[in-house]
């Protein structure tokens, strides 16, 4: 199962597209993904959102074989998106993905049976108002844990980059359940030992069936992978999954997979899978 386990990311800030190369790139994409990406008014929202969408149809061609016409992406409700794979999932038990763009960075994660969570946070020193002004307008989101920990942190900058760790590993979780409330994230609470031997205790019970990572990116990007247990999934979200339960042994095992590295791709290398895909005739 391990090859259902993907990391990948693109680093945005070294693809500056014309407007024909990023029409020719969003042109790959199905009508309703097109404007889904064209309703952003700002041009680098409009480069997160191409590139994440990018992301997701290459995994899928590429990890799972799905021939490119075959490939459907669906959204829940609250936004998540999941793949109508049917019996092109076959090697997995429960293939989902989740995407995540923050700064110069676009990410996505798979895993062949856990749910997975997948967030990047670009740690940006607030302009309007100093950091610690800037973290207790979110100081509601924190157990009285992990605020302690936020504010004597130490100097103003460590401060702020401990806020966006636990934040990081707040929406990662959040993510994976594929809820889009952040309502009761005080009572999503985190431990570790140096941001390693990450643990979460949800409502004060330590949840021994998740698993997660706190990595940097570079340039000051963070970057958050949750892995957990599909009965965990938001009602929605369960509903197109392919099965939420799974004996202690299998799910153990799929739990302490390898958490693969980061593979760094660019947009260019993402057009030309996808447009091989697209038409393989034209690139014999």
């Amino acid at each position: 199962m391990e090859r259902g386990v993907q990391r990948w990311v693109v680093d945005i800030s070294e693809w500056d597209p014309s407007p024909h190369d990023f029409s020719s790139a969003l042109s790959l994409l199905p009508p309703l993904e097109q404007s889904s990406v064209t309703r952003f008014v700002q041009m680098e929202d409009r480069k997160r959102a191409l590139v994440s969408r990018l992301l997701q149809y290459a995994l899928a061609h590429q990890v799972l074989a799905i021939p490119f016409h075959e490939i459907i992406i669906n959204r829940t409700l609250e936004g998540k998106p999941y793949l109508e794979c049917g019996h092109a999932c076959l090697d997995f038990p429960n293939f989902n993905f989740n995407a995540s763009h923050h700064g110069d960075y676009v990410a996505i994660a798979s895993e062949p049976l856990c749910l997975v969570g997948v967030d990047i946070v670009s740690v940006v020193i607030p302009q309007k108002e100093t950091p610690i002004e800037f973290v207790k307008n979110f100081s509601s989101c924190f157990s009285s844990f992990e605020w302690d920990n936020i504010l004597n942190a130490g100097t103003s900058d460590d401060i702020l980059t401990e806020f966006y760790r636990y934040w990081c590993l707040k929406e990662a979780y959040v993510k994976a359940i594929g809820s889009s409330i952040a309502y009761g994230l005080d009572k999503v609470e985190f431990h570790h030992s140096c941001w390693t031997s990450i643990s979460v205790n949800i409502e004060g019970k330590l949840m021994r069936e998740w698993r997660f990572w706190l990595l940097e990116l570079g340039k000051g990007h963070l970057v958050s992978i949750a892995r957990g247990h599909p009965r965990s999934a938001t009602e929605s979200y369960m509903r197109t999954l392919k099965q939420a339960e799974f004996g202690e042994e299998e799910y153990q095992t799929a739990l302490h997979l390898p958490n693969a590295g980061f593979v760094s791709r660019t947009v260019e290398q993402l057009v030309t899978v996808l447009q091989k895909a697209r038409d393989p005739l034209n690139h014999l």
